[in-house]
């Protein structure tokens, strides 16, 4: 059979992929195996393959794959999600662009638009998932946004509505100003920012006097409606009872006394500002003080911000700061860090707003989610996640699950004409309660006015283990029966608030029962830098064109070598070259293999014999081991397991133990043992490497149409014997001194040598030696005359040298190590001989100088006897 030289990645992995695709190996549907289930973490639907996704569908491919080998029904649920930030503030940008604004558009034509920037730019991602060799069952792929699962969001909005837990109100929220909404606080990333603190003079009315109070946020004092002081500072004595002008504003503000002010920061007086800081809107709340709101939606100055209106907040702030120098109005400023959050979404620094909002109480559907991660009924890997998850729920706040957008799942609350709301389904249902609620049966559907917003995206994801098999549309399908609870959850640790909370909240108040029974968190690609990779640093290579530089398989493993669970992932190319040099090592071993005569005629040789029973249970241990990784979801480990077993020790000493001479026939026996053997080795790496293992599977054997390695059974492990097994790997010492000796002496391979043995040794193994030293002979007894040796365990092996070196320069190489050992020596004894540094040093280290000294004795006698030997001949 004729093998190509080289392997093409770009030849196999298309023709295999689309071979699986057209067989069906990926579907799944119910039947009386057991099931396997991973949902896929759904990304934007407009976005692009990058190396978080690369890694983590890397590692739900693998788990999928193997467990389809283990004869289970594995279904891989794929999927996009609507991205509402995301998606819509594309769509505004594309519209911006062509001199259309969002507001000159009603909803629907809006929507328009992003439907069909969906449909254009939607997918992507999912085809590129291909090129990696994701085995998901593409029929069905679901979207957020999709008639079941949007019909699945609306009927839980209704059902937590109607059980008490959704309620609307006026909070005080992080708002995103570029996104012009809402955001929920996680959110919202904190960064250290240097900044300013801006002390400010607030004239005391009727008094030539000031209060000078410090502020980070000069913009804000328009919204200013207090000035409050702790009642028991002395500095600020002075001002109680007393009233003090706004800056620029000139308006007239009360002077209010509250323990929460802390009296060591600025000047002990602080502003107060309900609309835009949570801490004054306590305590507006508290006193009753009235609300400004300066700020509109897009972050600038309202109609209070006096001159400042329409501009910038950030602008004003640098205004606002030179006018009040100017004025006298500034005390002084300092330089000043302090955590200011941001938008995770947009980057930009969220305002903090006062909103009508709907929310979602967290507190109940938290307790049944913590409890299932804490008793490991969930379980995570690393476990180390399990007191971030547990901190989190245990102060779990309500969740913002309203968005002032338009692209999403629209609140399906209905406003009625003289005041109220319902909440329904469908429009009909909608009339119908508001009807009832109002006594008006000649209401019509135009008097109602449904809500603006939309849901937060994570409102539909946080559903998805269940929404993907339409379990709640129909809570007992076959489907979801079958396929719930979920095996595995892959994802990154960046969202387990934001997702992974969530989605076992859900899953407890619909099915009753975890979503999934380990949650595997993988860690943060990086450069070699350590920075995280992103496209702004420009640190992040394509993922499509490592693929095409280094073949899928290469680059599955060049991400799997050093990706430990929950880690992060210090990312080189130079892995993906090792991945690549791997498909060749593979490749190269495959055409050794099937390129051998076979001759069935001729008898097994002994090292071949012995070969076949050692590799047979090196497999085995291997086997073995990598469960027991795959069990404890250390795959990077489980790869580097079935990595070892092909290069070092199926290649580099079962193949050269078995390799027929020079255009020699192998033994029948043999090379069917090898056959099975490379079969079994396929099949471990098929999970982690899906294409060359197909590839060279087919080529292993005569194939059916149909057949293929992916749904072939897992090779299970054979009975092992330890004994053989720690006696062959003596064998490979001796053979590693054999070849020592030969490398120090200058001798050819094809010299053949002869050994002898002093002590115990097991001579069932000498056909080995044989073979891979070129020993002529093997006997016992010792050595004598010039020899080279070496010890393994209690033996001594010898080789005699007979004239096969150059005695002179044999001698010279002698004496120069026996100089150096001597001075080595020496200046061990010296530090010994030092009373100061022996009384001090701990005893580790004078035991280490000991044992330099032992050493360095015993090498210096072995020198001085080789020596002696070699002068006597």
């Amino acid at each position: 059979m004729e093998i190509d030289s080289k392997y093409n990645p770009a030849e196999v992995e298309d023709k295999w992929y689309k071979y699986w695709l057209e067989n069906g190996f990926f579907r799944s549907t119910p039947d009386e195996r057991e099931p396997y289930t991973i949902v896929i973490p759904p990304p934007n639907v407009t976005g692009v393959l990058h190396m978080g996704h690369m890694l983590n569908n890397t590692i739900q491919d693998i788990l999928v794959r193997r467990a389809r080998m283990q004869g289970k029904n594995a279904c891989w649920v794929p999927g996009t999600d609507h991205a509402s930030i995301a998606t819509e503030a594309k769509v505004v940008a594309k519209l911006a662009a062509e001199g259309v604004r969002k507001t000159d558009l009603s909803r629907d034509k809006f929507l328009e638009h992003a439907w069909e920037w969906t449909h254009k730019h939607g997918g992507i991602i999912l085809e590129q998932l291909k090129k990696l060799g994701a085995s998901c069952d593409w029929e069905r792929t679901c979207f957020t946004m999709d008639e079941e699962r949007s019909e699945s969001v609306i009927k839980v909005f209704v059902d937590l509505y109607n059980k008490g837990l959704i309620y609307r109100g006026i909070r005080m929220v992080n708002w995103d100003p570029a996104a012009q909404t809402a955001i929920s606080d996680e959110e919202v990333i904190h960064k250290e920012e240097h900044g300013k603190l801006y002390y400010i003079r607030y004239k005391i009315e009727g008094e030539d006097g000031y209060a000078v109070i410090a502020t980070t946020r000069p913009e804000t004092i328009f919204g200013d409606v207090a000035v409050c002081i702790h009642p028991d500072n002395p500095k600020t004595e002075y001002l109680k009872g007393k009233k003090v002008v706004v800056p620029i504003a000139n308006r007239v503000i009360p002077i209010i006394e509250d323990e929460y002010v802390d009296m060591e920061f600025g000047t002990g007086c602080l502003k107060v500002t309900p609309a835009h800081d949570v801490n004054d809107y306590m305590l507006g709340e508290k006193y009753n003080l009235e609300t400004l709101d300066i700020f509109n939606d897009n972050g600038t100055l309202n109609a209070y911000g006096l001159q400042y209106e329409g501009k910038d907040r950030f602008d004003v702030r640098k205004q606002i700061a030179q006018d009040m120098e100017e004025q006298g109005l500034m005390e002084k400023t300092e330089a000043y860090t302090n955590s200011v959050g941001f938008s995770e979404r947009t980057s930009v620094a969220i305002e903090p707003k006062l909103s009508m909002q709907w929310f979602l109480k967290m507190e109940g559907l938290a307790k049944p989610a913590l409890d299932a991660v804490e008793d490991d009924t969930i379980k995570f890997y690393p476990t180390k996640f399990k007191n971030i998850y547990r901190h989190w729920m245990e102060n779990v706040k309500d969740w913002n699950i309203s968005r002032q957008l338009w692209w999403g799942h629209r609140i399906p609350a209905y406003y009625l004409p003289e005041g109220g709301y319902v909440v329904a389904e469908t429009e009909d249902e909608a009339l119908r309660l508001a009807c009832e609620k109002t006594g008006n049966p000649n209401l019509q559907l135009s008097d109602l006015r449904q809500d603006e917003d939309c849901l937060d995206t994570w409102f539909s994801s946080w559903l998805w283990p269940i929404s993907v098999f339409d379990g709640i549309n129909y809570p007992n399908n076959p489907d979801i029966n079958y396929y719930y609870p979920t095996n595995d959850l892959v994802t990154g640790p960046d969202i387990i608030f934001f997702w992974v909370a969530r989605m076992i909240m859900s899953g407890y108040e619909y099915r009753h029962e975890p979503c999934f029974r380990n949650v595997y968190f993988t860690g943060i690609v990086r450069d070699k830098l350590g920075r995280k990779m992103s496209k702004t640093l420009g640190n992040s290579p394509d993922p499509i064109e490592l693929i095409n530089k280094y073949g899928a398989d290469g680059v599955r493993m060049g991400m799997l070598l050093t990706a430990p669970a929950g880690n992060d992932i210090p990312f080189d190319e130079a892995l993906c070259e090792q991945g690549r040099n791997f498909n060749n090592k593979i490749w190269n071993a495959f055409r050794l293999v099937k390129g051998w005569t076979v001759d069935d005629s001729i008898p097994q040789p002994e090292a071949a014999a012995a070969a076949v029973k050692w590799f047979t249970m090196q497999l085995s241990k291997t086997l073995v081991e990598m469960d027991d990784l795959y069990d404890k979801y250390r795959l990077s480990e489980a790869l580097m397991s079935a990595y070892k077993l092909f290069w070092d020790e199926f290649s580099a000493w079962y193949l050269e133990l078995i390799k027929p001479g020079y255009e020699q026939p192998i033994d029948g026996a043999t090379y069917k043992a090898t056959l099975g053997f490379f079969d079994s080795l396929l099949h471990i790496l098929h999970p982690f490497m899906p294409f060359i293992t197909e590839e060279l599977w087919q080529e292993l054997e005569p194939r059916q149409a149909g057949e293929s390695i992916m749904i072939s059974l897992m090779p299970l492990p054979a009975e092992i014997d330890e004994a053989y097994q720690d006696s062959f790997e003596i064998v490979k010492e001796i053979i590693a001194g054999i070849r020592t000796i030969r490398k120090e002496k200058n001798i050819p391979f094809k010299e053949p040598l002869d050994l002898l043995v002093n002590g115990e040794h097991d001579e069932r193994f000498n056909p080995v030696i044989e073979k891979m030293g070129n020993i002529g002979s093997i006997s016992t007894g010792a050595a004598s005359g010039l020899t080279a040796s070496f010890l393994i365990r209690t033996a001594e092996y010898a080789i005699p040298l007979g004239n096969m070196i150059n005695v002179e320069e044999e001698l010279a190489k002698l004496n120069e190590d026996l100089i150096y050992q001597k001075g080595f020596l020496a200046a061990v004894l010296k530090k010994l001989d030092n009373q100061s540094f022996v009384s001090k040093a701990p005893a580790s280290v004078i035991d280490n100088e000991r044992k330099k000294q032992a050493d360095a004795e015993s090498k210096i006698k072995s020198l001085e006897e080789a020596i002696a030997v070699l002068k006597k001949n």
